[in-house]
């Protein structure tokens, strides 16, 4: 199998055009990013309008993760077959008409209609944007600072996406995270057609439609019977027969692929180091960095009590972060070796999920929050950069579609898992503490909340902000410097909530070191034809 191409991009008139591309592609993946995040901001505002509780917002977010990790391989392998830049311009066209239905939008149902469509076509867009760089940047210096850029671009827009909402929010409706995205899919649509030349491989067979269909409703269901666990019980027979039959799905998907004449995914890459231990730092790295985005839009919110474009400036320090720790950390993996460059990064990861985890009601931005977060982002920065790299230096230039759909995919089922698992371990902590809480007031919460808002205590802290929009509740309520009063227990809730998610991030970041501190190769990457001998099985992927 052909290893990518090593020469230079020579003539001015390549290099204009490689630059052009990796604009083009850097603007697509701020698009899809942003779409990812930005309603993070927006989901106190939507849990008041549209009266949804813990798991609705949990599915708001997750409902364009989820069609987006699961969708993903399936679109990387048919730009490989159809051409990059034409599946690119399909989702493109996707997220702007989709867009505009989220826009339109006046109920919970309609919103989540609209974020699974545009979770789909985003899901169109994404691996396109990494193998056009690929394509463009034939030679391995020039690769890695393509994806250098990329990578930055890609941490940048996710911690952006807060403060594009919280903007937004500060002078229009929540409307307008949709309305948003309309002119910016119609520049990049634009862009593309002016500057991306367009690609595909050489190669090609049968679509491997058994092969898709098994994928998607295997990461479809784990994540489903992830979301649902805390309403269900975590040992209830709805949860551990979803987590098994999913488990059952993937391994029939994995034994499907590797029969398969033309897979969507080729399974033998996961027997390359190079490849395989980068795909798993990067999924845990997305898990904690999803679940911890999604958790701190409640604690900004709902316990330090900031409005959602106060939220979006605030978290500026985690983007910053890992726009700058990503571009650095992939010239570093590319002189020295991704190995140590990876472990340092998630050991800095850890470090600020660890620190953050210490905080409570009583502490201050500037005390936990925004030097754990400078941790955090820098951390995450520095461990994207050289995997990103790995990965796509392990895969031929033919199949630079699908080997970017597996660096997305690990990505995306690493976040929405993230939301999925951490979300609900800080929801069972908070519902637990609340509804006990709610409990011991006996008549007189029962004189004032009605089942309706009792409801949406149990369920959301963020709805300490309605509460507290009323004037008729008594300060046994109301009172925020009371330790006895409902909304302290709750915003004290969701800090034990969020503490025993933060612990679960650290131990997950630090195994997932170990692991790749033991079993990665410490030695400078190779191209593919070089590294044959890199594999975690009897034999390299032929």
């Amino acid at each position: 199998m052909p290893a990518i191409e090593d020469r230079a991009e020579s003539s001015p008139r390549e290099r204009w055009a490689a630059l052009g591309a990796l604009v083009t592609s850097c603007l697509a993946v701020l698009l899809v990013l942003v779409d990812n995040t930005v309603v993070v901001v927006a989901l106190p505002t939507l849990a008041n309008d549209l009266g949804a509780g813990f798991g609705g917002l949990q599915w708001v977010v997750d409902s364009y993760t989820l069609p987006f990790a699961g969708f993903l391989l399936m679109f990387g392998h048919l730009g490989d077959r159809l051409g990059r830049r034409r599946v690119m311009l399909g989702g493109l066209i996707g997220i702007a008409a989709a867009s505009i239905i989220g826009a339109a939008a006046d109920t919970l149902t309609q919103v989540l209609v609209a974020r699974t469509a545009m979770g789909i076509a985003a899901a169109a867009v994404f691996p396109a944007t990494l193998a056009i760089i690929t394509a463009a940047f034939p030679s391995r210096r020039g690769r890695a600072a393509g994806i250098a850029a990329w990578t930055a671009m890609a941490g940048f827009a996710v911690a952006l996406g807060p403060v594009v909402g919280g903007w937004l929010l500060t002078h229009f409706s929540w409307h307008a995270v949709f309305w948003v995205n309309v002119p910016l899919a119609v520049v990049v649509a634009a862009a593309s057609l002016v500057f991306v030349r367009e690609s595909r491989s050489e190669t090609t067979g049968p679509l491997d439609v058994q092969g898709i269909v098994l994928s998607i409703l295997g990461v479809f269901l784990l994540v489903w019977s992830f979301i649902e666990a805390p309403r269900h019980g975590w040992l209830s027979p709805l949860t551990l027969g979803g987590i098994a039959g999913a488990l059952a799905l993937l391994a029939a998907f994995a034994v499907r692929e590797l029969r398969a004449p033309y897979p969507v995914l080729d399974v033998g890459l996961f027997r390359i180091r190079r490849f395989a231990f980068p795909a798993l730092a990067l999924a845990v790295s997305y898990f904690a960095m999803f679940g911890f985005l999604f958790i701190v839009s409640q604690y900004f919110q709902a316990v330090l009590m900031m409005d959602p474009l106060t939220f979006g400036i605030h978290s500026l320090p985690f983007a910053l972060a890992v726009g700058v720790g990503a571009p650095a950390s992939a010239w570093l993996g590319y002189r020295y070796g991704h190995a140590g460059v990876v472990v340092a990064g998630m050991a800095i990861l850890a470090s600020g999920l660890y620190w953050a985890s210490h905080a409570t009601v009583t502490t201050t931005y500037w005390e936990i929050p925004f030097g754990s977060m400078i941790l955090m982002g820098a951390g995450l920065g520095i461990v994207t950069g050289p995997v990103t790299d790995s990965i796509m230096s392990s895969v031929p230039a033919s199949a630079a579609g699908a080997g970017s759909a597996v660096n997305d995919t690990t990505r995306e089922v690493g976040g929405a898992l993230g939301i999925a698992v951490l979300g609900s371990v800080l929801f069972g902590k908070y519902h637990e503490v609340v509804s006990a809480k709610l409990d011991s007031y006996g008549p007189l919460v029962g004189g004032f909340v009605s089942d309706r808002e009792r409801e949406l205590v149990e369920n959301s802290p963020v709805s300490i902000l309605s509460i507290l929009e009323r004037t008729d509740l008594p300060p046994a309520i109301t009172d925020l410097t009371d330790p006895n009063s409902l909304v302290y227990v709750m915003q004290d809730a969701a800090m034990q909530g969020w503490q025993q998610s933060a612990m679960l991030m650290v131990v997950s970041v630090v195994v997932t070191a170990v692991v790749f501190a033991l079993f990665m190769p410490w030695t400078r990457g190779q191209s593919l034809i070089d590294s044959s001998a890199d594999v975690t099985g009897p034999a390299a992927h032929p």
